[in-house]
């Protein structure tokens, strides 16, 4: 198995599992990279700290520098928040080193589970195809199946640690990979594999036209407001989602559009709306700015 990232400055992210140290082993050897190894120590399990050192101990046989920090969630943290919190210390990492992007050990059952999961949250055309290389994230393995994997880990001898939550139906991801995808026979997994591949050429041809009408209507990333609110109301939803997203906005859901969009048509002039934290939209009569500051 053959993978390769652009020439660069890289935080790869490692957890210990057999997708992160069989990435790491990959990538290990590249010539035209830097690699920093990062561990988020979520503080869920009590067994956590082993994965730690363990990691630490992965990065020391391979010399390259390792970075951890403790989160300290507790047990009954959920899926959004130990997310969260792992990719706000992988972006620390990553720009305290000046880091061209951040790599993960994403493959391409975690694309089908991520499609699957964001259908059933209702989180529309994107959430679909979510799960992806993107400015700042690097998945380069996206396209190969865990087994492979697996199979590689073994060939070349590799020790991993198994996370014990991954049997724990009451985590999404879980419950989806267990009673859903598991039940998937080979050519089932390759069709919605293709409905998603599909999908994302999709995507891509919307989202170059919504750019578009977007930078016809807006000056200085000032949106044209009386514009905005002709608009019906689901094509208001996903101009607004491209603006957030051409403003490195991504942290948004379904529930925030909804808000934003009517702030925007319905809001007096003048007032200011939250969009999430460190970020405002601002709405005057003629306009729709946004406004970001420090938190």
């Amino acid at each position: 198995m053959n993978i390769s990232v652009e020439p660069g400055t890289y935080v790869i992210a490692v957890s210990g599992g057999v997708d992160s140290v069989a990435l790491l082993h990959l990538l290990q050897d590249q010539a035209d990279i830097n690699l920093t190894v990062a561990h988020f120590d979520h503080g869920i399990r009590e067994d956590s700290k082993a994965d730690r050192h363990f990691v630490q101990r992965l990065a020391d046989d391979y010399k390259l520098p390792y970075v951890f920090d403790v989160g300290k969630l507790g047990p009954a943290a959920s899926e959004a928040e130990a997310r969260e919190a792992r990719y706000t210390f992988l972006q620390k990492v990553a720009d305290s080193i000046n880091a061209d992007s951040i790599i993960t050990a994403h493959h391409k059952d975690d694309v089908v589970e991520t499609a699957i999961i964001n259908l059933m949250r209702g989180t529309g055309r994107k959430g679909l195809t979510s799960l992806g290389t993107r400015n700042g994230i690097t998945r380069p393995l996206t396209g190969i199946p865990k087994e492979n994997l697996i199979a590689y880990a073994k060939d070349q001898g590799l020790v991993w640690r198994e996370d014990s939550t991954n049997q724990d139906d009451t985590y999404l991801r879980n419950y989806v990979r267990h009673q859903i995808t598991n039940q998937f026979d080979q050519t089932t997994q390759q069709e919605f594999s293709e409905i998603l591949n599909n999908q994302k050429r999709v995507n891509e041809e919307l989202d170059k036209l919504l750019i578009e009408e977007l930078q016809t209507h807006s000056r200085e990333n000032v949106i044209n407001r009386q514009w905005f609110i002709q608009l019906p109301h689901n094509v208001a939803k996903e101009i607004m989602a491209t603006w957030l997203r051409s403003n490195s906005i991504y942290n948004f859901d379904s529930g925030t559009l909804e808000r934003l969009v009517v702030a925007a048509k319905t809001g007096q002039s003048g007032r200011s709306f939250d969009v999430i934290s460190g970020a405002s939209m601002n709405v005057s009569k003629h306009g729709l700015a946004l406004n970001r500051f420090e938190r």
